[in-house]
């Protein structure tokens, strides 16, 4: 099983994309400085996961959602009740300004 998640800065309020296999070592690892692009915006929290049984789903999700020209409709869809879906990893995206690749 792989999780899409969108999580958010509570210092810089940007948003992270990206799919795992294991969320909870992932969000400790991003949250314990191990990746370095998150420093500065730690601590992290979850918003959104969606589940999917396949690897190349899930990548396609990141993708999908990586991708979206505006961070306006990346953050309706990180608040969004939507259970299905997402897509890359190594975003972050700023609400008001549009999509920042770190």
């Amino acid at each position: 099983m792989y999780t899409v998640y969108i999580l958010q800065s509570h210092k810089t309020e940007k948003y992270y994309i990206g799919y795992t296999s294991n969320l909870e070592k992932r969000l400790k690892a991003h949250n314990s400085g191990k990746t370095k692009s998150l420093l500065k915006h730690i601590p992290l929290e979850i918003i959104k996961t969606e589940e999917y049984h396949l690897y190349e789903e899930a990548r396609e999700r990141e993708r999908q959602i990586k991708s979206c020209q505006c961070a306006e409709a990346c953050k309706n869809l990180a608040e969004s009740d939507s259970t299905h879906g997402f897509g890359r990893t190594n975003y972050l995206l700023t609400p008001s300004a549009g999509c920042n690749i770190l």
